[in-house]
């Protein structure tokens, strides 16, 4: 398992002096500042998202992004004369990522101390320095994916999701059958490992230990005779999530053991959480064993408790390393939702007795 700096998954830009050079409440003939779009295009293509915390009128900014052709770059952009921590509040809890994983640049040293006043584990950054981004260890993940590449679209997907579901009339489970959802279970091929390692560095609240496995290890429990590495993928009529869920077994003669569980919270809304959980147990139950859990407890991950509890997951034994393990018997399982099509590596549909 390995440790690391968190990588930073949104940079968070002021417009005025920041983006482009001047302010736009005094003159609407500001200009970009040398290199912007290449370097907003360079950390586009790694998977890192944009957003804006600019104190100007929003029609002017947005109309001037425009003209730019860069409006498309920014998620969320929080345009208005509110205080820039409240913006930063309101990016974060959008983007359903860690505050530790946002870099703000402002050309202000006030604006940054006042969001480091409120937000104490945000990178801030003098726009003077903004050349540099490129070379930052912390946007330079290890790995690009092709899930990553597309993240900014995902995110744009999941706008177009949230503005039909705003306009739905109707029980909540009826928007998310007209979905379409298919829920993809496979196990992992060599082709999957980096998404898969990308998925350990980067998902905290729906993950059972908050492990990072490197893409070494991964490899070697894809190989392995005594373990599963399982992956899923979500598609509904918009498009793909992308691989949004990992899980790891070890096989023994007495038990299944999970050892990582993960889901993306990016589908935390769609009701998918406890799908592969559901799969695996049903996997432990057809082969004759009750299942065990690895559950580690960070600042972050007690929705995954919560998820196993109701699961009927209970304390068994602890490993003394902080670690506690969880057992099920398998006797209940809980069904895959009606409102999703899922499939399995044993063929369609399979379903929780």
């Amino acid at each position: 398992m390995e440790t690391h700096q968190k990588e930073v998954k949104c940079v968070v830009w002021d417009l005025d002096n920041t983006l482009w050079n001047g302010t736009l409440l005094e003159s609407d003939m500001v200009t970009l500042k040398p290199e912007i779009p290449e370097i907003l295009m360079q950390l586009d293509s790694r998977g890192i998202l944009h957003s804006i915390s600019s104190k100007n009128h929003h029609a002017d900014a947005m109309a001037k992004l425009r003209e730019f052709r860069l409006d498309q770059c920014f998620l969320y952009p929080e345009i208005h004369w509110n205080a820039k921590s409240t913006s930063i509040a309101n990016i974060q809890k959008n983007l359903n990522i860690g505050m530790d994983s946002l870099l703000f640049i402002d050309d202000d040293r006030f604006e940054r101390e006042e969001v480091q006043s409120v937000h104490q584990h945000i990178h801030c950054m003098d726009a003077v320095e903004y050349t540099s981004l490129p070379a930052h260890p912390r946007l330079n993940p290890r790995f690009v994916t092709e899930d990553s590449k597309k993240r900014r679209m995902m995110y744009l997907q999941d706008l177009q999701r949230q503005h039909e579901e705003d306009d739905f009339t109707g029980p909540a489970e009826h928007f998310l059958a007209s979905l379409n959802m298919t829920f993809m279970i496979s196990e992992a091929t060599e082709s999957d490992l980096q998404r898969v390692e990308e998925l350990t560095a980067r998902t905290n609240q729906l993950n059972s230990t908050g492990y990072t496995y490197s893409y070494q290890e991964l490899d070697a429990f894809r190989t392995s005779e005594h373990h599963k590495l399982y992956v899923c993928e979500l598609i509904d009529k918009f498009g793909t999530y992308g691989k949004i869920g990992v899980a790891v077994v070890e096989t023994s003669a007495q038990f299944w053991h999970l050892k990582l569980l993960l889901m993306s919270c990016r589908v935390m809304s769609r009701g998918v959480g406890t799908i592969l959980l559901s799969f695996i147990m049903q996997q432990a139950r057809a082969q004759g064993k009750e299942l065990l859990a690895d559950f580690a407890r960070t600042d972050r991950n007690k929705m995954m408790y919560v998820t196993y509890k109701f699961a009927n997951f209970k304390e068994f034994s602890s490993n003394g390393g902080g670690v506690t393990i969880l057992k099920n018997d398998v006797s209940r399982i809980q069904p895959f939702p009606q409102y999703i099509h899922v499939t399995t590596p044993d063929g369609d549909g399979y379903e929780a007795a």
